[in-house]
């Protein structure tokens, strides 16, 4: 009798703290190095760190796990917007650990356009899309970066929105702002056309993040956000999160430091081909919200400024 009331919960805290034992048992992010490849030379070339000075207006990290069917739509707008820009960008596509043909499609855009544009960063395991954000973005070369989703929900063009907000409310001294797309607006429609406990989910992960987590932003969710360099810097080299909810960690950081947060709306469409599973991925986000307002307001995870993670890097 006892044993079968204390598996159930001894599982039940193993799992719990899944996320807390494996923010301590997961090789630092700051660690990685990659290469990327130019095809044009067949040379293999270092990307470069987030701590190295910028070199470039603006980096796109598009995290990519199983997306050969998906990428090549958003990679085509993607494109076709940014050389209509005058300013100087580059794509890196993190395949994070894909089955399928994901690193082959990139690459084409890599031969098309050169490495100096497109670069794609293989990762050899599944690190989530959370680990594969953090690790584009920790080798990225833009003044601004914007993590956008490989299937193209969101309009690129809006970028011009946030690029907007970003330039009206960025701290002149610390150098830090984020910018967030926003779905909140499209809200009752969206309701209209889906099953009613995905709106009851979502109502309830909302409540959530709002009491737990994150206060000023509605929408934490999408997938289109920018960063100045300055804020990726400490957000990404802070954060514990790879796979569920590393956006509401991110922006929860970005809270408790004081950065300028703007949302701004943006147009998005639900992209046929998602991989989400609805109840387990409800069960895995509640779990995470209340791992990361309990690891934090606890000191169990710590936020380094840049200053601390400067020194990593150097060692």
């Amino acid at each position: 009798g006892f044993a079968a009331v204390l598996a159930p919960v001894l599982y039940g805290l193993w799992w719990f703290t899944t996320p807390v034992r494996e923010s301590f048992t997961n090789r630092s992010a700051t660690s990685y190095t990659h290469v990327y490849t130019d095809p044009s030379s067949g040379e293999e070339g270092k990307f470069p760190s987030l701590f190295d000075e910028a070199s470039l207006r603006l980096s796109l990290v598009v995290p990519a796990y199983n997306e050969e069917d998906r990428i090549e739509v958003m990679m085509d707008e993607t494109m076709k917007y940014l050389e209509s820009k005058s300013f100087s960008y580059e794509i890196i596509i993190v395949d994070d650990g894909s089955k399928d043909r994901t690193t082959e499609v990139a690459l084409r855009y890599v031969r098309e356009h050169g490495a100096e544009k497109v670069r794609v960063m293989t990762l050899a395991e599944n690190q989530g899309k959370g680990g594969a954000v953090q690790q584009g973005c920790l080798h990225a070369r833009g003044e601004y970066i914007l993590m956008v989703d490989a299937d193209g929900a969101t309009e690129i063009k809006d970028l011009d929105r946030l690029i907007t907000a970003m330039e009206a409310c960025k701290d002149a001294k610390s150098g830090y702002g984020v910018v967030v797309g926003s779905r909140a607006h499209l809200q009752e429609k969206a309701v209209a056309k889906r099953k009613w406990y995905r709106s009851v989910l979502m109502h309830g992960f909302h409540f959530l993040v709002k009491a737990l987590a994150v206060r000023t932003i509605k929408d934490t969710q999408c997938g289109f956000k920018l960063f100045t360099r300055n804020s990726a810097r400490v957000l990404f080299a802070n954060l514990n999160l790879r796979r569920w909810c590393f956006d509401v960690e991110l922006l929860y950081m970005a809270e408790q430091l004081k950065m300028p947060l703007r949302e701004v709306a943006v147009n998005w469409e639900e992209i046929p081909g998602s991989k989400l599973r609805i109840f387990e991925a409800a069960m895995l986000m509640g779990r995470d919200l209340v791992v990361v307002r309990f690891c934090h307001t606890f000191g169990i995870w710590k936020m380094n400024d840049g200053r601390a993670i400067d020194v990593k890097k150097s060692q």
